[in-house]
């Protein structure tokens, strides 16, 4: 029992401490992860970007979505509801299948006439989803100003915590379109015959992109890719290295704290089951006497080790798990929903405790050695 209690006394605090690392560093991943925006490689000026490079782009395996993006001048629309409140010069960005900043039970616009707005543009256009929308584009062709109307229908909202301003996410078809416009060309499709010719989408440019890597490991390598194509890029990847580097020096400091305890421990179980053998040497002489052999002699010790490794688990998860609850809700007011300070999953739970056994195990193998020393004549000598 003091071989258990002194086991527990080491688990116990190394299970929380590796619990709080795991709890913490998970809990900042999965925020990380939860906003898309931790995910944007953002083009900085203006570029020209042809079919080849977005081709190029999709083919890395580290993008999660890319899509074009027209010049930003060109890429604005005013909006007015059907209650007469009216949204001046409103950003449009494309956006399309898989689209990181669209909630997944929110399909993207397509065609010429869907459209989806941030919650701030929703909010003071006084809108929801389903509404309808006139959308205003505006150029002057020659001598004469000319006015596009668009009707359009609110398809879905993008919460504020996706997307801060006001914004309207439209189809990459209606934003090129509504480029060709003010660039004075004709576009059939919105039944605009006069101006210059129709631009050939074989060989469009395009100023920008919307560029998003598939994980929080693959933002530096594709950042790192664009850079590589002479574009100048920002992203957040500070921050994920910040939690990155957390979760090494974390990591480092439980490793040394883990080595320290759990070798002192060892050596203690060690020396004690050396000594167990020692007080038993006449019985262990005794049974060797008898035909015990080599193996069960040296198994005594590891089998006694094992049910102390055991219990020592036993009483140290009850511990942490009672450790783990208290902290958990201490800090719930600064959580929230599945996350966690503290939190310890199965499998590093069963490795930890494959690992003691292990360990002890080990340990007792001196004891094994020195019981398998002990000469049967002792036993004759004893009796």
């Amino acid at each position: 029992m003091c071989l258990v209690f002194a086991l527990a006394a080491v688990l116990a605090p190394l299970l929380t401490l590796f619990g709080l690392k795991s709890g913490i560093i998970a809990t900042m991943t999965e925020r990380l992860r939860a906003d898309p925006r931790n995910l944007e490689i953002t083009l900085r000026g203006h570029q020209r970007l042809d079919p080849a490079w977005f081709a190029a782009a999709r083919s890395r395996p580290e993008t999660g979505f890319v899509l074009p993006r027209t010049r930003l001048l060109a890429a604005t629309i005013s909006l007015e509801s059907a209650n007469g409140t009216a949204l001046a010069d409103v950003d449009m960005l494309p956006t399309a299948a898989g689209d990181p900043l669209l909630p997944e039970e929110t399909a993207p616009a397509v065609g010429l006439q869907q459209i989806l707005l941030t919650a701030s543009a929703a909010s003071r256009l006084k809108a929801t989803t389903g509404d309808s929308l006139t959308g205003r584009v505006f150029r002057r062709l020659g001598d004469r100003p000319q006015t596009l109307a668009l009707p359009l229908t609110i398809t879905g909202i993008i919460p504020e915590t996706a997307f801060g301003r006001d914004a309207a996410f439209v189809s990459l078809e209606l934003l090129t379109a509504t480029e060709d416009y003010r660039d004075g060309a004709a576009v059939p499709a919105l039944g605009i015959v006069d101006g210059l010719p129709p631009t050939d989408p074989a060989v469009r440019t395009f100023a920008n992109a919307r560029l998003y890597a598939r994980r929080l490991e693959d933002v530096a390598p594709l950042a790192a890719w664009v850079r590589d194509q002479g574009l100048e890029v920002a992203t957040r990847a500070k921050e994920i290295e910040t939690v990155r580097a957390l979760n090494r020096v974390l990591s480092f400091v439980f490793l040394v704290l883990a080595s320290i305890g759990v070798g002192g421990y060892l050596f203690s179980l060690a020396a004690s089951l050396w000594a167990n053998v020692d007080r038993k040497r006449r019985e262990i002489a005794l049974l060797r006497l008898v035909g015990l052999g080599t193996g069960p002699v040296i198994g005594f010790p590891v089998v006694q080790a094992v049910l102390v490794a055991l219990a020592g688990i036993s009483l140290s998860t009850l511990l942490y798990l009672g450790v783990a609850a208290a902290f958990n809700a201490a800090f719930v007011t600064q959580l929230g929903r599945d996350e966690f300070v503290c939190r310890l999953s199965f499998r590093d739970g069963a490795a930890a405790a494959a690992l003691t056994v292990l360990f002890a195990a080990a340990a007792a193998m001196v004891g094994g050695y020195r019981a398998a020393k002990i000469d049967p004549a002792e036993g004759l000598r004893a009796s």
